[in-house]
């Protein structure tokens, strides 16, 4: 870590001053610095090893830290070279050759090169590494059609695959492939996310848990150092005090922003509001191991139960789409346009749950107070309740911490709750029905199924997906896929977002993405 520079030591004093502002007491003292970013996120991160984390909350500080062999280009989802500067791969689609970038350096001072390539694939995906023990490694799934990485050279690294996979370099794109520091790696072991080192735009400075991570400006990096000092993401997990926040001065940058203060942002010069849609879904997942959901008529009326356009019009406040299944209309061309949504029908609702054999039995509803593309849950949680209490149903809410919450689902629902919301945002179609519908995905084999769904013919399906070479033929089996996950009804479908972010007036060069990452290298704030 560096020193801390004067612009930097005035930003961390300002904190403490925002807190005054929020209070009431000082509400014109809250003024950030000139060219340092005070971001407000939406929870603490769990980690800052890209290799150890699944939430976009903590990919939005990752992204600005590390790079991967390629990225997405600026407003798509579409690779482009980063860490390397370009691939071939071969006729049968199971080898990629990458010519990697050179003069580059971690910014603990150690080399990346091909070695350091294969140090952050075999720490994954290789249980006799010395180093696996420092994960865990959760989308892992990423690579798992890896079956070795062999360094050519200095500045040369080839990977070869069992199978053809599809998705592979959308996969490098994503934070899972960023490449982090082995040399970092092997000093801290365990503790390594707490001591991130990367090659990206921004180096680590600090992290005061439950009260910021500072970044500041890497100089020398690959592609131009950033126009910004530094960086500060503090989380603020209640939104209420997020917007307090923004008012009062105390920080120049939040995301996901209540949709009831959309229009208050919008009106008022001080502030520029920020839209963009991306692949993304909010779903309930439902327990199949358990009644009452291990019956398909009870998970199809839960779809039949909730009024999703009250949902989207009145808590949302139009920030969302209702969804129609599992694949969200941003993947324009794997989408089943043909889907229609579950509409909202009380009475057939009840029909199915008699069906179902429903007794009134108590269901317990986990809800988070907050987190990655979360939207307004706990206002969700508490209409959907009220929705499925309507046709009968008796549902108590449990409501958790963000990473409380996760930590309950992501290790499966059986034997503890009913349903759970769940939001993801994905770089590819594979992504998001690979880890959460197949069988083998299940938790205890490492996957984010944590309903248990199962169905053989959804996992051939997805197998023949992401080993085909032509978008046309992975589009028709993704579209069937849909249909048929949406007749089987694990999840009650519910919104696609339309995801948002505010920053004062102050802040230029910022877009937000549809990877639903927020890039800061090239914002600037005078």
């Amino acid at each position: 870590m560096t020193g801390i520079s004067r612009a930097l030591k005035g930003a961390l004093a300002a904190l403490a001053m925002a807190g005054f502002a929020v209070s009431g007491l000082q509400p014109a003292a809250a003024q950030t610095p000139p060219n340092v970013l005070i971001v407000g996120q939406i929870a603490e991160p769990k980690s800052l090893d890209p290799h150890a984390v699944t939430a976009v909350n903590d990919f939005r500080i990752l992204m600005n830290v590390y790079d991967g062999l390629v990225r997405y280009r600026d407003g798509t989802l579409e690779v482009e070279p980063a860490l390397a500067t370009g691939w071939d791969i071969s006729e049968d689609g199971k080898t990629y050759t990458f010519r990697l970038r050179q003069g580059v350096t971690f910014h603990d001072g150690s080399p990346f090169n091909a070695e350091a390539v294969k140090f952050n694939f075999d720490r994954m995906l290789d249980e006799n590494h010395p180093y696996h023990d420092t994960g865990p490694f959760p989308l892992a799934f990423f690579f798992s059609a890896v079956e070795a990485v062999t360094v050519e050279d200095e500045h040369t690294v080839t990977f070869t695959l069992n199978e053809p996979y599809a998705p592979f370099l959308s996969n490098l794109a994503y934070p899972t492939g960023l490449i982090v520091s082995p040399a970092a790696v092997e000093e801290h072991g365990k503790d390594f996310g707490r001591h991130p080192s990367g090659t990206g735009p921004f180096r680590f400075v600090e992290w005061q848990s439950n009260t910021r991570v500072v970044v500041e400006r890497n100089p020398d990096y690959w592609d131009g150092a950033p126009a910004l000092e530094a960086v500060v993401f503090r989380p603020i997990t209640d939104a209420n005090t997020r917007v307090a926040e923004m008012l009062a001065g105390g920080i120049d940058l939040m995301v996901e922003v209540p949709p009831d203060n959309i229009a208050r942002f919008a009106e008022d010069p001080a502030f520029k509001v920020h839209e963009q849609a991306g692949p993304h879904v909010w779903f309930l997942i439902l327990n199949m191991k358990e009644p009452p959901f291990d019956k398909k008529a009870a998970r199809q009326a839960v779809n039949y139960a909730i009024n999703k356009q009250a949902l989207v019009e009145n808590v949302l406040q139009g920030t969302a789409e209702i969804a129609a299944g599992p694949t969200p209309p941003a993947f324009a061309w794997a989408y089943n346009e043909a889907l229609e949504p579950y509409p909202h029908d009380p009475q057939k609702a009840r029909e199915l749950l008699e069906e179902a054999g429903y007794n009134g039995e108590e269901v317990v509803f986990y809800v988070t107070e907050g987190g990655s593309g979360m939207l307004d849950p706990v206002a969700m949680g508490t209409a959907i309740q009220a929705d499925l209490a309507a046709v009968g149903m008796n549902v108590k809410i449990e409501t958790y911490e963000w990473n409380t919450f996760l930590g309950e689902v992501n290790p499966g629902l059986e034997g503890k709750a009913d349903m759970a919301e769940m939001a993801w945002m994905t770089n590819d179609p594979d992504t998001l029905p690979y880890l959460t519908l197949r069988t083998d995905a299940f938790p205890e084999n490492g996957g984010f199924n944590s309903g248990y769904y199962s169905n053989p013919e959804v996992d051939t399906i997805l197998e023949q997906a992401r080993q085909a070479t032509e978008q046309e033929e992975r589009a028709a089996l993704y579209k069937q896929m849909q249909e048929i996950v949406h007749e089987d009804a694990p999840w009650a479908f519910v919104a696609n977002w339309k995801q948002n972010a505010v920053s004062t007036a102050r802040v230029e060069n910022f877009d937000l993405q549809p990877s639903f990452f927020l890039l800061l290298k090239d914002v600037a704030k005078p």
